[in-house]
């Protein structure tokens, strides 16, 4: 599939009434949980896009240039209402918190078994690790508070247990920055890879922060609170691993193209025959601004999209399923790592002195009242263990016990084993 070759209308024949803007929202009762993931991951896909025609739009002057982008920004922020409004008003926020999560676990590691640039699978290996403990936390807090077990909501495709526990994800901002990829903008892949993930990690994070102050109690306030500043690393690690090289009309191809590869991939993997049409008629859509933003590029840069784009052609769909073994292995090997400069590193490695235990501290004690540990603490009081969802037994072994949560795995050396991370082997 090459979106280049399609036709494609007008960017303003797609505006929309309100009326058609407020679409019937899906039953949270029988939608698919990864139907629920791709609304999630399309909305951050147009936020994205969204967010960087605004910040371009500040930093040129051209009145002209700014009226067509201004346009297809218009146009995109009703996609992104349309599609945030699937849904349902029955859906509580940490309900919806679950399938965040979710997407976060299994497009991860989706993109890291596809993905051929080392590095930036080892970025996506990382952080997966963190937004599965995430997963955990809320989900503890979901059946304390609602009664609601997640496994239902995630329909058993992705396991709900402690992996690297989140009070030692808090790191020191020097250590999330890493290196771009320009030196590997032939590869398709890892290019969509890196905006895509950027993209969705961002939709999270404003996510929680705009949903931290409005939960029902302190409780869940300050669990939001800590998950949002690790979600603000991860958009820090994942946004410094886009190519930094491109002019802004080149940025904005890419950022087009990415959304057509978006909503192609929802579409041929879509279950749900309405959601599937919406995918398709925004498809469509998007190829209009895409094919806008190379006129765009070609009149003001007089550069064809060939020169940007090289291989136009789609990678396979992007595919949320069930990734178990996948997680598991990374979390065997992995969970001891955490961030050093332009790297990982396994805590096992590091002086006692380094600043990654100091910053940690500074942010985390007392333990005891973290977030993240005292709701495990309290379902464990409450229920006398935790809640979770396992397949077979952890691969961490001091996670084995359901009736204390341990904070010493990513923060002790020795805690769990300190293997590797692995490269995808290439069929």
């Amino acid at each position: 599939m090459n979106p280049f070759e399609m036709k494609a209308k007008g960017v303003e024949d797609y505006i929309e009434s309100f009326k058609d803007m407020y679409p019937a929202p899906y039953d949270k009762n029988a939608t698919d949980p990864y139907t629920k993931t791709r609304i999630i991951l399309a909305a951050g896909a147009e936020f994205e896009a969204n967010w960087h025609s605004h910040h371009m739009t500040r930093h040129i002057s051209d009145p002209d240039l700014r009226r067509e982008i201004a346009l297809c920004r218009f146009v995109e922020k009703q996609q992104q209402q349309k599609i945030s409004n699937l849904k349902p008003v029955d859906e509580t926020v940490l309900e919806t918190t679950i399938a965040y999560e979710q997407l976060a676990v299994d497009l991860t590691a989706e993109m890291a078994q596809k993905e051929k640039n080392f590095y930036v699978k080892k970025a996506l290996d990382f952080a997966l690790l963190e937004d599965f403990d995430h997963l955990y936390r809320y989900s503890d807090m979901l059946d304390m508070d609602y009664g609601i077990h997640a496994e239902r909501l995630v329909g058993k495709y992705t396991e709900i247990m402690p992996a690297r526990p989140t009070v030692n994800h808090h790191r020191h901002p020097i250590d999330n920055v890493k290196t771009d990829v320009s030196a590997d903008l032939s590869e398709t892949q890892t290019v969509l890879n890196t905006m895509i993930i950027t993209a969705a990690e961002q939709q999270t994070m404003n996510f929680y922060m705009n949903n931290s102050a409005a939960y029902i109690n302190d409780r869940g306030r300050k669990l939001y609170q800590e998950i949002a500043l690790v979600e603000e690393e991860h958009v820090t690690q994942y946004g410094c691993l886009i190519d930094s090289t491109p002019t802004y009309l080149e940025s904005c191809l890419w950022h087009e193209y990415t959304e057509c590869f978006v909503y192609w991939s929802n579409y041929m993997t879509e279950t749900d025959k309405r959601i599937k049409a919406l995918w398709e008629e925004y498809f469509e859509l998007e190829v209009s601004h895409l094919h806008k933003a190379a006129e765009l590029l070609k009149k003001y840069e007089r550069k064809e999209w060939r020169e940007v784009i090289k291989n136009p052609e789609f990678p396979s769909p992007l595919s949320l399923h069930e990734n178990i073994e996948y997680v598991r292995g990374v979390l065997s090997e992995t969970a001891q790592f955490t961030g050093l400069l332009t790297d990982y590193s396994c805590v096992d490695n590091l002086d006692a002195e380094h600043r990654f235990f100091k910053h940690n501290a500074r942010l985390t004690t007392p333990i005891k009242d973290c977030a993240s540990h005292k709701i495990i603490i309290d379902k464990e009081l409450e229920s006398g263990e935790d809640y979770r969802f396992e397949t077979r037994e952890n691969p961490i072994e001091r996670h084995r016990d359901r009736t204390q949560d341990d904070v010493i795995v990513g923060q002790k050396p020795g805690a769990a084993p300190c293997g590797n991370f692995h490269p995808i082997e290439q069929g």
